[in-house]
């Protein structure tokens, strides 16, 4: 249980998303308009043209056993 309350980096990209657009997508985006880290835990979150909708995005990295 205390790893679930470590702090977490939340990102709010300001343009509008397509919706439409996959976890692949949206992962693209933060790579080529961004100098941040998928891999990092952080949330993405992503708005439509309203922002009454959010996406949110999380690239974790699974842990190895070892």
């Amino acid at each position: 249980m205390k790893g679930m309350l470590s702090s977490l980096e939340i990102y709010l990209y300001r343009e509008s998303v397509d919706f439409r657009k996959s976890i692949n997508g949206l992962a693209a985006i933060i790579e080529s308009d961004t100098d941040l880290p998928l891999v990092s835990g952080a949330l993405f979150l992503f708005t439509k043209n309203s922002a009454i909708k959010i996406k949110v995005l999380c690239w974790r990295v699974p842990r190895t056993k070892g």
